[in-house]
């Protein structure tokens, strides 16, 4: 019972910090304020792309998991969907970019819920996409490696304590 309470928290945990994760990525570029002054953002300040988001977060969790060897294909196919994720919030992201500096006027409400909707579709595929190699790669691992991973999810610090982030 405990365990089947626990695999139904951990999967909604799961989904909330990978929604978390790529409303960042998007929203960053989508400006999701219906009180938007109009103000253009400053292109000096370069955002991150989602690929070399993705890219440190893979290469954070490789070195906090201590990956064996016999899981490296399920590593590698979780890493496929994750960098193949990464390179489709760029796309969309640079797509709905063009769109908005083509547009001549602001948007309005229902264009923004619109703008939100095709971005909140595109997480929900991408989870649907990443969640069955992660299942497969997580039932893989060792207790010390489910616990790491718990604790990156829940938390952020890949495997730091929050004493040693302060």
């Amino acid at each position: 019972m405990k365990r089947k309470a626990y695999q139904i928290v951990f999967s909604a945990t799961l989904v909330v910090v990978m929604v978390a994760f790529l409303s960042t990525i998007f929203f960053a570029n989508a400006n999701p304020s219906f009180a938007a002054e109009g103000k253009k953002k400053s292109s000096a300040v370069a955002r991150p792309t989602a690929v070399v988001h993705t890219e440190a977060q893979i290469k954070q969790l490789q070195d906090s998991l201590k990956i064996t060897e016999a899981q490296k294909e399920l590593w590698d196919n979780l890493t496929q969907v994750m960098r193949e994720n990464a390179k489709d919030m760029d796309v969309l992201t640079d797509t709905l970019a063009k769109e908005r500096a083509e547009s001549t006027k602001s948007m309005n409400a229902v264009e923004h819920m619109k703008l939100h909707s095709r971005i909140t579709t595109a997480h929900s595929e991408q989870l649907e996409k990443f969640i069955p190699p992660f299942e497969a790669f997580y039932d893989s691992m060792s207790d010390e490696q489910k616990k790491t991973t718990d604790t990156i999810f829940q938390t952020g610090t890949y495997g730091k304590s929050k004493a040693k982030r302060k």
